[in-house]
């Protein structure tokens, strides 16, 4: 924008630069902006919240809990469980606290990090035992990218006899969320023809046998012809409970091909770039899915190295650099 202003270019649109900073919690922010500005909405817009080409679509956003009681029976007694620190990304570790009857406990968790290619740690303390696996960590939306410490600490335990609550906690998080990136374990899968296949992140674990309430957080991108209801009836059929909906959601959101924006957007970027653009659909969620007429683009390239929601994540300057380029030219085509 500043380069426009800077070159004295003629313009016929007004440009409102908007900054965010709660696009990884609940969007608050923008809530409270578009409330409070006094001004409509933008008639079209872009977040640089992504990569090129283009993101002109995105998948529905819910998250659904699984609730147990903390009761425990059996020669085993887990008393916490703990992994994910956000429901939008993989839990790259997780540590339970348990007791009882573990035999060979140091051996079989040797024995399993290996055949798994994982980490695992022991440490003993007045006769409990502090387990914790460690895996990958990754984008709740890219699930199957990162490696879920959590729901392979769960598979170990399982293997121990755990009793009631507990056990189901720890087999469903350990046999049938792991690794069911699509749903299809839970039987909630879901392709559509445009958006592509429904995903699913077991992102916040949390188990305190002093607890009434314990859950397991589900994080669902989900396409066009299904729904967080559907869903919800039919993560209701294991044994929980009871399921319930986070507050704050996001339905499915396209914008087609043939919207000048999206034509605008793709014709900088191949002239930019030498490439040929085309459409994306994600599970992640912009703030370009704010606007009827709204996408995600950039600022990733293609053949950046993508560390996104990733520990010591970063942008080479060169990447921003080319960024930088297509935006000053695209906000220019927009406006003109």
């Amino acid at each position: 924008m500043k380069i426009i202003k800077e070159l004295g270019l003629p313009t016929s649109k007004k440009v409102r630069f908007i900054v965010g900073t709660d696009e990884e919690s609940g969007w608050a922010d923008m809530d409270y902006y578009f409330e409070h500005v006094g001004l409509a909405k933008p008639d079209f817009g872009f977040s640089p919240d992504a990569e090129f080409p283009i993101i002109n679509g995105e998948k529905g956003n819910i998250t659904e809990y699984l609730h147990f009681a903390g009761e425990n029976k059996g020669a085993a007694r887990l008393h916490s469980f703990t992994g994910g620190l956000r429901e939008n990304m993989v839990p790259e570790s997780a540590t339970a606290v348990v007791s009882g009857d573990l035999a060979d406990l140091q051996a079989k968790l040797d024995a399993f990090v290996a055949e798994y290619k994982l980490r695992g740690d022991i440490q003993e303390e007045n006769g409990q035992y502090k387990v914790t696996v460690i895996g990958k960590s990754a984008h709740g939306a890219m699930p199957a990218s990162g490696v879920n410490g959590a729901t392979y600490l769960a598979l170990f335990l399982s293997q121990f006899a755990f009793e009631g609550p507990a056990k189901d906690f720890l087999d469903i998080a350990g046999k049938i969320l792991l690794n069911d990136h699509e749903g299809k374990n839970l039987k909630v899968a879901h392709v559509d023809e445009k958006m592509g296949a429904l995903s699913m992140n077991a992102g916040v674990f949390r188990f305190d046998e002093t607890s009434a309430d314990n859950t397991i957080a589900l994080n669902f991108r989900y396409p066009k012809g299904t729904s967080p209801e559907q869903i919800k009836s039919v993560l209701e059929n294991l044994p929980v409970a009871s399921v319930s909906l986070s507050e704050h959601g996001h339905t499915p959101h396209y914008v087609p091909m043939e919207d000048p924006l999206v034509q605008t957007l793709l014709n900088v970027y191949e002239k930019q770039t030498g490439l040929k653009g085309h459409e994306q659909v994600i599970g992640g969620g912009t703030f370009g899915r704010l606007l009827e007429r709204g996408v995600a683009y950039g600022a990733m390239f293609p053949d950046s190295i993508d560390t996104m929601h990733q520990a010591n994540e970063f942008i080479a300057l060169d990447d921003l650099f080319r960024a930088a380029a297509i935006y000053a030219e695209a906000i220019y085509e927009l406006i003109k």
